[in-house]
């Protein structure tokens, strides 16, 4: 007998939740229990983020940095940063150099003395925000330049003192604001223009502003100009929601029997039928999530480099 060939298995939408649904004593009858399943779908990703690391949602990105620029926005799906380098001449091969930069915390962040200190950058905040944004009280005092660097606001209420804000289609960061004095208005100051792929366009008086709460990493020293720096990241993006009922999941093969029990457990919570299944469903999702985050990771070897630092310390 010859065997199928084919290696392409996988559940659309409708089959994962009549599999779900079936695992958990009941049946997939109504558009209403197609919307729940979905939902629990999405709550069911969301919390596969909080788990652990999911290596089918690694990606490389890369940011060129910009003199005097110390903070850049990242992609709105970004869960977290697992690893960064400086890479210095990127534009010329045969002098090309990845460097350590090091992680700190927002705590750290505040005690550096001297922010616009400038440098090639060896240390990062990353902020993890909510993406969220809302429309501020103020708006665009006066008619502003597509290369201004300051903006005119008609009031600071409820802005931050450094962010992002959005104007239109354009992403704006800024690092300073200045309360009005007498005629003069407020300001958004040192404003870096056209941020996260946007471009930089002629701002009109009274355009609404909407303050963006905006993933992004703040480098220290700022970079200085004369060279070409860009920061190069591996990032952990969201897995992609549940979509329609003709979609496959964003999830490897691998992962699909514990996609599955973990959607029969969320149903079980719901449905009368399932009630009775609870514990039995809760154990075969614990344990198909423990083998599958349990293949889902680095089988390399494991090499641990000492800091310059701390060599020849003598401690």
């Amino acid at each position: 007998m010859t065997t199928s060939g084919l290696t392409s298995f996988n559940l659309d939408l409708n089959d994962m939740v009549e599999e779900a649904f079936e695992r958990a004593g009941s049946e997939l009858r109504t558009g209403y229990d197609l919307r729940t399943a979905r939902r629990s779908l999405n709550l069911l990703f969301a919390d596969w983020a909080n788990r652990g690391v999911n290596m089918w949602t690694f990606e490389q990105n890369t940011i060129t940095l910009v003199t005097g620029q110390p903070t850049y926005a990242l992609p709105d799906d970004t869960v977290d940063l697992l690893d960064h380098v400086i890479r210095t001449n990127a534009n010329v091969a045969s002098n090309q150099a990845d460097l350590t930069i090091t992680r700190i915390s927002m705590p750290t962040y505040a005690t550096i003395p001297n922010k616009l200190t400038t440098g090639r950058p060896i240390q990062v905040w990353i902020q993890r925000l909510s993406g969220n944004s809302n429309v501020l009280t103020g708006t665009v005092q006066a008619t502003t330049s597509a290369t201004a660097t300051s903006i005119p606001i008609t009031t600071l209420e409820g802005v931050p003192t450094a962010g992002f804000i959005r104007i239109g289609t354009e992403l704006i960061v800024y690092n300073e604001t200045s309360p009005a004095d007498g005629a003069t208005p407020a300001y958004l100051l040192n404003c870096c223009r056209g941020q996260d792929g946007t471009t930089a366009a002629t701002l009109t008086a009274g355009a609404a502003i909407s303050l963006v709460q905006k993933n992004s990493i703040t480098v220290w020293p700022t970079p200085n100009p004369g060279t070409t720096y860009q920061f190069v990241y591996w990032r952990m993006r969201r897995i992609q929601d549940a979509g329609g009922g003709t979609k496959t999941m964003d999830v490897p093969f691998r992962f699909v029997p514990c996609l599955a029990a973990g959607l029969a457990y969320y149903i079980a919570l719901k449905v009368p039928e399932g009630l009775q299944r609870l514990d039995v469903l809760k154990q075969q999702y614990d344990e198909a999530w423990d083998r599958a985050a349990g293949e889902d990771q680095e089988k390399a070897a494991v090499r641990f480099v000492p800091r310059q630092m701390f060599i020849g310390s003598g401690t």
